[in-house]
């Protein structure tokens, strides 16, 4: 059964930089562009419409035309079929404490990488890491 991971990012350049990376790392990747369609592919998977590999990891830009990533991701943690994905937060804007603090929570995760990402080994190394952690804390 192959890796399967899920983006949700606006910006052309870095969408098709995720894509090739997933390519590379040997992962299917389901993108979205904006976080409306990214929430209406969860309906249809909880409805039973669309038949897909559930993903390991979701990659959610905050800021998104419609609707931002941290709440894809609250809807993500409400899904009987995708709830348990581990989820990691992008964002190009500097967020106080407590706006990480608030976003974090809203999409029940601990992982917020800021843009520029890193380097592609280091931030392989991250997704991996918070897809362990998710399935530990999945598991108890």
């Amino acid at each position: 059964m192959s890796t399967t991971w899920m983006v949700v990012e606006d910006e052309p350049d870095l969408y098709e930089t995720l894509l090739a990376l997933f390519e590379i790392w040997s992962v299917d990747g389901i993108a979205f562009t904006n976080g409306t369609d990214a929430i209406q592919w969860i309906e249809d998977v909880d409805a039973g419409k669309i038949e897909t590999n559930v993903p390991e990891l979701a990659i959610l830009d905050i800021r998104l035309p419609g609707v931002g990533g941290e709440k894809v991701g609250h809807r993500l943690r409400q899904s009987p079929v995708l709830k348990n994905i581990a989820i990691v937060l992008t964002t190009a804007y500097y967020l106080s404490s407590e706006e990480e603090k608030a976003v974090l929570k809203t999409a029940q995760t601990n992982h917020l990488v800021y843009k520029p990402l890193p380097e592609p080994a280091v931030f392989q190394t991250q997704l991996n890491k918070a897809i362990d952690e998710r399935k530990s804390n999945s598991s108890r």
